[in-house]
């Protein structure tokens, strides 16, 4: 017997392209969350299922990509220098598809761009720095609230934000040589 009840209108994907549609059209400030259940062909009570709020949409499924960062890191070998492994597992989460809508860059520019998400952004910027401050705190059998796992997950953060300005500013850099040279930029200072 198949399954009952109202088959799903649309995905999470679909709802981000519609938005990414409008906020090209009109920047981000001027469309509401009707605007976009309108674009995509859904109710506003539809859309508040997949996202609680307009600011969450240029962050798509945050907390989806966060659990593979966790796998990610948790695949490192463990006799990896961790500073190594940290780079290398940023650099891996931070792969995209060329295929990817909205693209990454897209994404990017708007998050980073945006005054009214800078807020929003701290919230899911400290998941970020968590998962990076967890995988630290074990591999060195401390807490993920004590200070070094604290600071390697924010240093890691400062430096992907520093990368992701450079490439967003200039269209002919790739995203992995940019996460490098951050990387181990400052590794390499500090030597």
């Amino acid at each position: 017997m198949g399954s009952r009840g109202r088959p799903v209108a649309t995905s999470h994907a679909e709802i981000e392209r519609a938005a990414f549609r409008l906020f090209a059209e009109r920047g981000f400030d001027a469309v509401t969350m009707a605007d976009i259940a309108a674009e995509a062909g859904v109710g506003r009570r539809t859309l508040f299922r997949y996202f609680e709020s307009k600011n969450d949409i240029p962050w798509g499924q945050f907390d989806r990509t966060l659990d593979g960062f966790r796998e990610i890191l948790a695949r490192m070998p463990e006799d990896l220098p961790l500073h190594e492994a940290v780079h290398r597992g940023v650099r891996r989460f931070n792969e995209f598809p060329a295929e990817a809508q909205p693209s990454h860059r897209a994404r990017m520019r708007l998050i980073l761009g945006t005054p009214a998400l800078q807020a929003h952004s701290v919230l899911r910027y400290e998941a970020w720095r968590r998962v990076i401050a967890e995988y630290v705190a074990g591999r060195l059998g401390l807490e993920p609230g004590d200070l070094l796992p604290r600071t390697v997950g924010s240093v890691a953060l400062a430096l992907a934000i520093t990368a992701y300005e450079g490439w967003l500013a200039d269209p002919d850099t790739d995203l992995a040589a940019m996460l490098d040279e951050a990387m181990s930029g400052l590794r390499d200072y500090l030597r």
